[in-house]
């Protein structure tokens, strides 16, 4: 199938899949007048990738996982190293989100003191507020 077949299976824009090849994500061959063409496997494979993407994996990381990906879900074959990729990468948004937690605390802080401070101005007449 041509790219526009493909992109019209998937819902995945052309240019998104021309990057996923440039990722060395996809592999398609090129008919005699140069176009790609994608086997019928190829609609599993975008698949795959999109949920990988949406699981918040690089494409180098996914370049890594997807020979170990079946089916459209995907599952992967359960291999240490896949495993152990996988742990680090979760271990690793755990991190983000608790740095994240702390920030939003720690900004919620700051706006109830300065609406504190911006409570006292107001009643002294110090602010024109």
């Amino acid at each position: 199938m041509l790219i526009g077949e493909l992109s019209r299976r998937t819902s995945v824009n052309a240019h998104q899949l021309r990057y996923y090849e440039a990722q060395g994500l996809l592999e398609p061959e090129r008919g005699a007048n140069g176009y790609r063409e994608y086997g019928s496997d190829a609609v599993v494979t975008v698949t795959q990738i999109r949920w990988l993407l949406e699981a918040g994996l690089s494409t180098e990381e996914i370049a890594f996982l997807l020979p170990c990906a079946t089916g459209p879900g995907p599952e992967l074959m359960p291999c240490d190293d896949v495993l152990e990729m996988l742990r680090a990468r979760q271990r690793g948004l755990d991190d983000h989100i608790d740095t994240l937690v702390r920030s939003r605390r720690t900004l919620r802080e700051f706006i109830e003191a300065t609406e504190r401070q911006a409570s006292s101005y107001v009643l002294s007449g110090a602010c024109d507020a």
